[in-house]
This record gives structure tokens, C-alpha cells and sequence, in this order.
């Protein structure tokens, strides 16, 4: 009999889900944004919370919706090829190339080194990320318990320290917001939905959704339609709670420029902010924060990554691909935190238009009988305006001239795509190429079931 997801059911998964989705970033960001957005606080957060909130909701949401059983039977609806391709990579973005070790990275930096008292830098960081993965390893060896480690132990303390750090700062403001920094003088909003990216939600929502649905159900909970709605409920909770403490942090940045000025990126906002409210107990109390949050994530990425890996490639075993992922961590985390987030961004440019493309044509593809002539479409019109942005961000990353054919394409874009220069250049073409496909495979949909009709009208 298929069962009925209960209230409390609904409670453990959702923290569970926003434990997973609230790691290193989800902490930084919000911060920065903050501080640089000054009066410009709320719009350069609307779209924050677009791309850090919505998109994530929407990415669960549409793995219920979808019926498939992973991202890679989704993505399929566009090329079996094409799906392969994008769910590695994207699996290897939010895995062992980027937010996995990101994880690490940013737990030694904020929780570990202010307590370093000259102690070496180098040989602190190995030794903590090394027990950092280590530890993430052996949770992520056994998947099946993930639900009780994360969901009803730590995922709660991170809420209840979270809610009292910006409580104290709601209560003893430092101060107040300051006139904006550029970029987000000019385009606040887009500026926010662009940081966004630097979260990885979205894209993790696309891997975390199978999480949720496979919980659901080892519950008792089958059919199609109790999948989603509970999906949505979780969903939501995880959204609410992600909403309010971006909201919270985003307030804490921007308050404390009276006091500290503007500080070199969120995690010092957040360890200079403890450190006043809080003293010594404050520094701590964020290291421990900081820690579970990432540890939460690193668990989850790392046994996402394991599951599909060991799919696609059977004859390597689950627990070896972890154990594999986590030593690469260990090595990536290494390289440190600014190297880590610098070097994803060509790929986020990349990776984030494809995701959404996809999100948004599973929601409407009813509407047009999910012809792969729209999907493929409109990926590809998405690719070749994201992969232009990407290019020019590596080779601006690189410190290089780019040729100059890649100069000449940036130029045309710029000049004949609306809303290129503000980072979303793929929307508008994506949109118009979706609306005239879809007619085309409405039409000829319709004209090949009339045919139909006919042809069995007319046998005798």
C-alpha cells in the first residue's frame, strides 16, 4: 500500500536536504554579497535567492515531476550521448573537481587557521583535510543510514547555531548598510543571480532530488504523484530554511562595514562578526558551524558521486570509487579555497544555463509532447551562447589575450544578445527558439495523430 508521508517524516528529510544544499558556499556568499551590496542589499538578493533558492526547489522538484529514475535518464530526452557527458561532468562540478573539496577548503579556513597562532599554514591544512575526508569518507561508505547521521543529528545543531548568530545580530546591530560597490551599483539584481552560481544548488539539486526520492521511497511511498508532492514538501522546508539564513547572513555583511570595513571575502565578515558578538566562544562556535556544514555536503556529494560512477561503470565498486573521490578532494582541497572558487567559475558559466534549460523544459514539456526536437534545440542554443561567456571567463581567469575570433564573437554577442553583458545573454534566445520549435512539434504532432485518425477511419 502506498503510504503517506507524515509531518515529521517530512520534517527529517527536508533539514536533511537543506543540510546537503547548505555547505562552504552557502556561508561565503551570502556574506560577501552583503558587505559589496550595501543599500542594494534586497535587490542584489532577490536574485540570490533566485539562483540559490528557486532554481534548487525547482531542480528537486522536477526529478519528481520528470518520473525518471536519475538526472542521466532526464538529460536523455536530448541525446542518451549528450546525457552521459553533461551528468559526469556535472557530477565531477559538484564532486571532486570543485564543491567537494571547496568543502574542506573552506572548513580549515574559517574554523581552523584564525586558531593557528603561527603554527604552519601549509602543514595544518593537510593534516585537517585529511581527517576532514577521511571522516567523510567512512560516513559516505554507508549511504543507507544518511538519512539518520544527517538529517537528525547535525542538520539541526547548524540551524539552532546559525539562528542564534544572526539573532545577536538582529538584536546588537553593528551598524548600517553602506552605499554599494561595484558591480552591484549598476545591476544589483543580476549581479546577485550570478553569485548565486558560486553555491553549485542548482546543479546539486538535479543529484540531491535522487537522495529525497530514493528516502521516499524506502518509506513506502511509490506512486508518481505522492512522490511529488512529497518531494515538494521537503523541498520546501529545505527552501524556507536556505532563504532565511541567506537573508540573515546577507543582513550580517551588510551591517558590519561601519565596524570592520570591507573585509576579503565572506568568511573573514563571518569570523570577524563571531569573533565581536561572541569573543573567542564566537570564532569557535562558527569553526563548529562551518565544519558541519561542510561535512553535511561532503558527505552528500561524495556518496551522490559514488552511486552514479559505480552505475555507469559496474565493475568498479561503490566504496572504491568514494574512497577515490575523497583522496582527490584531499589533494584539490590542498590548492586552496581561492583557486578552488576561481577555477570553477568558467565551468558554473557553463554548466548553470544547461541545467536550467533543463529544469524549465521538464516543467513545460507536456505542453509540446516532450519533443527531443525542442530539447535539443534550445541546449544547444544555450551551449553556444554559455560556452563564448565560459571562454572569455578562462582566459580572463588566465591572465591571457584571447584570439581573435573569440574576441569578434564576444563583440557580436555583446552588441545583437539582450542581456549578454549582464551574464544571462543564453535567456532570451533559448526562449524564442523554445516557443518556435514547440509550435512546430505541436503542429506536426497534431497532423501525425489526424493522419492516424484517418488511416484507421479508413481500413475496411
Amino acid at each position: 500500500m502506498d503510504q503517506k508521508l507524515s509531518f515529521s517524516s517530512s520534517l527529517v528529510i527536508g533539514v536533511m536536504l537543506f543540510a546537503l544544499f547548505f555547505g562552504a558556499g552557502n556561508l561565503i556568499f551570502p556574506a560577501e554579497l552583503g558587505q559589496l551590496a550595501g543599500d542594494q542589499t534586497w535587490k542584489a538578493m532577490a536574485g540570490f535567492l533566485f539562483t540559490g533558492v528557486g532554481l534548487p526547489f525547482l531542480g528537486i522538484l522536477a526529478i519528481g515531476f520528470s518520473g525518471k529514475k536519475d538526472l542521466q535518464d532526464l538529460a536523455s530526452r536530448i541525446h542518451p550521448v549528450y546525457a552521459v557527458l553533461f551528468t559526469a561532468i556535472l557530477y565531477l562540478t559538484i564532486g571532486p573537481f570543485f564543491a567537494a573539496p571547496r568543502t574542506g577548503a573552506v572548513a580549515f579556513d574559517i574554523g581552523v587557521a584564525p586558531f593557528l597562532n603561527g603554527f604552519s599554514i601549509d602543514i595544518a591544512r593537510f593534516l585537517f583535510t585529511l581527517a576532514f575526508f577521511g571522516i567523510s569518507m567512512w560516513l559516505s561508505l554507508n549511504p543507507a543510514k544518511i538519512v539518520d547521521r544527517v538529517g537528525k543529528y547535525l542538520s539541526p545543531l547548524i540551524i539552532i547555531i546559525l539562528i542564534g548568530l544572526i539573532g545577536m545580530t538582529l538584536l546588537s546591530p553593528m551598524g548600517s548598510a553602506q552605499v554599494s560597490q561595484a558591480p552591484y551599483n549598476e545591476t544589483p539584481f543580476f549581479t546577485g543571480f550570478l553569485e548565486g552560481y558560486n553555491t553549485m544548488d542548482a546543479l546539486a539539486s538535479l543529484v540531491f532530488g535522487i537522495i529525497v526520492i530514493n528516502a521516499l521511497r524506502a518509506m513506502g511511498i511509490t506512486s508518481k504523484k505522492k512522490i511529488l508532492t512529497s518531494t515538494a514538501k521537503t523541498g520546501f522546508v529545505a527552501a524556507g530554511f536556505l532563504a532565511i539564513i541567506y537573508i540573515g547572513i546577507a543582513y550580517l555583511g551588510a551591517t558590519s562595514v561601519d565596524l570592520f570595513g570591507y573585509l576579503d571575502g565572506g568568511g573573514a565578515v563571518l569570523s570577524e562578526t563571531s569573533s565581536h558578538l561572541f569573543g573567542t566562544t564566537g570564532l569557535m562556535l562558527l569553526g563548529i558551524v562551518i565544519m558541519l556544514a561542510c561535512l553535511t555536503t561532503a558527505i552528500g556529494l561524495l556518496t551522490a558521486c559514488g552511486e552514479y560512477f559505480h552505475a555507469i561503470i559496474p565493475k568498479v565498486s561503490y566504496k572504491l570509487f568514494v574512497v577515490f573521490f575523497s583522496v582527490f578532494c584531499l589533494v584539490v582541497a590542498n590548492f586552496g579555497l581561492a583557486n578552488i572558487i576561481n577555477y570553477s567559475l568558467p565551468v558554473l558559466v557553463l554548466l548553470y544555463p544547461l541545467a536550467m534549460v533543463l529544469i524549465l523544459l521538464t516543467f513545460t514539456g507536456p505542453l509540446f509532447h516532450q519533443s527531443s526536437m525542442v530539447y535539443r534545440t534550445a541546449t544547444i542554443t544555450a551551449f553556444f551562447v554559455s560556452f563564448i561567456e565560459a571562454l572569455v571567463k578562462f582566459y580572463s581567469l588566465m591572465e591571457k589575450d584571447m584570439p581573435n575570433w573569440l574576441a569578434t564573437t564576444q563583440d557580436v554577442y555583446t552588441a545583437y544578445i539582450p542581456y549578454y553583458t549582464e551574464g544571462i545573454g543564453w535567456l532570451v534566445p533559448v526562449l524564442i527558439v523554445t516557443v518556435i520549435t514547440a509550435i512546430v512539434a505541436v503542429v506536426t504532432h497534431n497532423k501525425t495523430q489526424a493522419i492516424q485518425v484517418i488511416s484507421t477511419n479508413e481500413k475496411p
